[in-house]
């Protein structure tokens, strides 16, 4: 008892969603006190950081030669070593407002289902050099469950979608186990690219990643709309390199989009497949719950539905239920590590 006591005074625990596209943190007792953009601006002069998080995502295609704005995790994982470490240091340092620079953190950080060792080896060194004392993990589909709220303890079937900006994962857990899960390395980001590429063929138009998202937000979708809906957008003409203005309509985005849903699709399927029958009953019977950013494209969740047979729901909380979850694991400190010490992961 005092042992517990003297560990909440004197140590921080942190929750890391160590995300493609978007960080977020979550401390012990505080809840998630940091969501921020996973771009580092870098000064190529000095090496220096000129900026992490948001003011880093607006220098994105705007930076002069000598400041370059990077985005150190691709498909999930970890592209560029250091420039996560700096990106990781500064979200820990933010953490620790008001507990010292002399506090190191225990942290918990989670990760795709589909992750290898030496991927796994480089996320538990890049928190450990930004300033934590100790690095567990939790993978990404459990995390995403727990935080939705599902009854993973319980011996019955929960199917979990979690599409984030570099992977979606898919996975069926019972007994606080992944029974079956598939990550494959298209999300969000894949999206924003297809759209990217389309409007390239079509138009002769270069837009940027920004604007690209902002379409996939605005009029994006995976099944038909109730109403189309057009929007004007801005870029440069590829043949005459000068600004120009086009309209695109929400049908077009559509099939922009088809492929990469198309893949999110099939991995569902290839999941429901290989889930053993009792299980796949308990499915049919409480449905699939989709989490992550990538998870709110519109339609999904009606063609999912149309594509599997069954009811397919959002979390209440779709951007932060990963990062929930993984905090709520801050309270299975010692058990992830003693899975850890034993070379296995837990929830595996």
């Amino acid at each position: 008892m005092i042992q517990r006591f003297l560990h909440s005074l004197f140590s921080l625990d942190i929750a890391i969603d160590l995300g493609t596209a978007i960080s977020y943190v979550y401390v012990r007792g505080h809840g998630i006190v940091l969501s921020e953009p996973s771009v580092v601006a870098i000064n190529r002069n000095t090496g220096g950081v000129e900026a992490v998080g948001t003011e880093a995502k607006k220098m994105l295609g705007r930076t002069p030669g000598h400041i370059v704005a990077i985005r150190p995790l691709k498909d999930g994982v970890i592209a560029d070593f250091e420039i996560t470490q700096k990106m990781l240091t500064e979200f820990i340092r933010k953490a620790k407002r008001g507990h010292g620079k002399f506090f190191k953190p225990r942290v918990v950080v989670c990760v795709p289902s589909g992750i290898t060792g030496v991927e796994e080896r480089a996320v538990k060194d890049s928190a450990l050099k930004a300033g934590a004392k100790q690095v567990e993990i939790i993978q990404e589909p459990m995390a995403a469950a727990i935080g939705a709220g599902l009854p993973v303890s319980e011996a019955a079937g929960s199917m979990i979608i979690d599409i984030g900006g570099g992977t979606s994962e898919v996975a069926v857990i019972s007994l606080g186990g992944l029974v079956i899960s598939r990550s494959v390395r298209v999300a969000g980001d894949e999206m924003d690219n297809a759209i990217i590429q389309h409007i390239k063929r079509k138009y002769n138009l270069m837009i940027g990643e920004r604007t690209a998202e902002e379409i996939k937000i605005q009029i994006g979708s995976a099944d038909r709309l109730d109403e189309e809906e057009s929007m004007t957008i801005k870029g440069r003409d590829l043949v005459a390199g000068l600004p120009r203005t086009i309209e695109i309509s929400s049908e077009e985005v559509r099939e922009a989009l088809m492929e990469p849903v198309s893949q999110i699709v099939e991995a569902v399927k290839s999941c429901l497949e290989k889930t053993p029958p009792e299980l796949s009953a308990d499915i049919l019977n409480t449905g699939i719950v989709m989490a992550g950013g990538g998870s709110q494209l519109r339609g999904l969740d009606t063609l999912l539905q149309a594509e599997t047979g069954m009811n397919v729901r959002l979390a209440d909380n779709p951007e932060t239920a990963i990062v929930l979850g993984t905090g709520k694991s801050l309270d299975m400190f010692d058990m992830l590590r003693s899975s850890s010490n034993q070379n296995t992961r837990y929830y595996t």
